[in-house]
């Protein structure tokens, strides 16, 4: 059955079409062998395109590492980044200073704004083991008054992020992680000050959902302003308004009515991004997303000048000790450990 309040369902690929005021998302499932001395893995690199391996091998990537899996240094401005990791771990290093390790359920949120440069790379920590990398990138876009704010970064730390744990009438769970927003009460950490999450009439949302095989929830009503999206990310079929969806495709949802979703056979994993569009022009090349073609001649201009702040690390894949724990060291130079 068709639902008047379900439309544009489609198949998703590794890049995830997404409705303003987002501009992307990313899924990353790599499942990586057991790491070598120098966190990278311990298995040939042979045939692979290194600084280019996009290509799913042996069940993963290098993307753009030579010996450690990742993204090496590399500049963003006018927007921001929310990584959630579900599995695994990521190396953060700025042109700031700052540095850190997260994952395991943690988010990382960081407002690019006026220019930076950071690099996001995949350690494999574990000699004896496999090392499995599940996590998304979340491109958040900013308005234009605020595209050249000071970058900033923060942590949201997985025990501090809220979780609902919702029975329906016959008893079956379904879980909500609350990264952005509000659900049945339950608030999300702050977003970065200048995020355009910050303000709650944006109505941003980011939540994953987890459901009991043969659970149902109803998802609450938004407002006619904002856009909403479900990406069907793990199990085999859902009920959406009373559509069917099956596995890995995504679906734009009525944001002003309530919407029941009904899960199948097996567990199931939802990502849903909610959020009032920013009514203005983007214009993106590469790293960068602005208002106008010559801000985004100017945001190259500006980089080849100043580097964003230049690079303060020996390496352009920067990893951090293998026994070093989750943390996260600011650009003043105060760090939290986890």
């Amino acid at each position: 059955m068709d639902s008047n309040y379900v439309t544009r369902v489609r198949e998703l690929g590794f890049q995830w079409e997404t409705n303003n005021p987002f501009l992307f998302c990313v899924h990353h499932l790599d499942h990586y062998p057991r790491g070598n001395g120098e966190m990278g893995p311990a298995a040939s690199l042979a045939g692979r395109n290194l600084g280019q391996d996009f290509t799913l091998r042996d069940g993963w990537r290098m993307y753009h590492g030579m010996k450690i899996p990742g993204f090496p240094v590399h500049p963003h401005r006018g927007f921001e980044t929310v990584t959630v990791v579900l599995n695994g771990f990521v190396d953060h290093a700025d042109s700031m200073g700052a540095a850190g390790r997260y994952g395991n359920g943690d988010v990382q949120w960081m407002t690019a704004g006026a220019g930076m440069q950071h690099a996001e790379m995949f350690p494999l920590i574990n000699t004896d083991a496999d090392n499995p990398l599940e996590l998304f990138q979340i491109w958040l876009n900013l308005p234009a008054r605020n595209k050249f704010v000071e970058p900033y970064y923060s942590m949201l730390w997985n025990e501090d992020i809220p979780r609902l744990n919702l029975k329906d009438g016959s008893g079956k769970t379904t879980e909500v992680t609350v990264i952005a927003g509000s659900v049945d009460g339950a608030k999300a950490p702050p977003p970065n000050p200048d995020s355009w999450a910050a303000p709650e009439e944006s109505q941003v949302a980011i939540w994953l959902i987890k459901m009991d095989a043969g659970a149902e929830w109803e998802i609450p009503a938004a407002s006619e302003e904002a856009t909403r999206s479900i990406y069907y990310y793990q199990g085999e079929q859902i009920r959406v308004d009373g559509q069917e969806i099956d596995s890995y495709k995504s679906a734009g949802l009525h944001p002003a009515q309530k919407i029941l979703i009904e899960n199948g056979s097996g567990e199931s994993r939802i990502l849903l991004l909610q959020g009032r569009p920013i009514e203005e022009p983007v214009i993106q090349y590469g790293p960068f997303v602005m208002n106008t073609e010559a801000e985004i001649r100017q945001a190259f201009m500006d980089y080849r000048e100043t580097e964003f702040g230049g690079w303060p690390w020996s390496r352009p894949d920067q990893v951090h000790e293998r026994g070093r724990g989750r943390f996260a060291r600011y650009p003043d130079g105060a760090e939290e450990t986890r």
